[in-house]
């Protein structure tokens, strides 16, 4: 039988019984980026003016959290970092912890399955998650990404090659997709 110490650790919860979220907050080349990690795994990425809507989130899915400062949990961190200096494969192995719809969930994981280095049109992107009428549906799920960058919404753009609809702003997306030397017609 587990003690009361080893259900908390598992559940991840600390001593007042608050869900323990490790935190982290580095500089970019697009600006201030804040992680969250639960349990080894990435539940909330963004840059430094979306941390609130991302921290509420948090508190939202999660309840009483302890978000707990910590310089690179898990190494995501270290990732990251590697990953805007050049070593673009940095993030691909990164565990990520994804609450939401069930067809969020789908558009979200078919994200991490466009390569680095390329592009999809929400209208392919929709085509590929099997519901090729619901454009707008795949458009919302990817804006509602809690993990940018690792879950690479970035990589979507629309059907005629413009870059629309990124939470981070178009120039970020930009820069990301020039630093990904991404091809931007789809």
């Amino acid at each position: 039988m587990a003690s009361l110490a080893e259900l908390r650790r598992r559940a991840s919860l600390d001593e007042r019984g608050q869900v323990r979220i490790e935190t982290a907050r580095f500089s970019s080349p697009l600006g201030g980026v804040g992680v969250a990690v639960r349990l080894g795994r990435l539940c909330a990425l963004g840059f430094h003016e979306q941390w609130p809507l991302l921290e509420h989130g948090l508190r939202f899915r999660f309840g009483d959290v302890d978000l707990h400062p910590t310089d690179d949990p898990t190494g995501v961190v270290s990732r990251l970092r590697a990953y805007f200096a050049g070593e673009l494969a940095a993030i691909d192995t990164i565990a990520v912890d994804l609450e939401g719809t069930e067809f969020q969930r789908t558009v979200w994981n078919k994200l991490r399955e466009i390569p680095c280095g390329c592009t999809m049109s929400y209208r392919d992107l929709a085509a590929a998650v099997g519901a090729p009428k619901a454009v707008r549906a795949v458009g919302a799920a990817n804006g509602a990404n809690p993990v940018s960058i690792v879950v690479p919404c970035h990589r979507v753009i629309g059907a005629n090659g413009d870059l629309v609809g990124y939470g981070g702003g178009i120039e970020r997306k930009r820069w990301l997709l020039k630093h990904e030397r991404a091809q931007l017609v789809p």
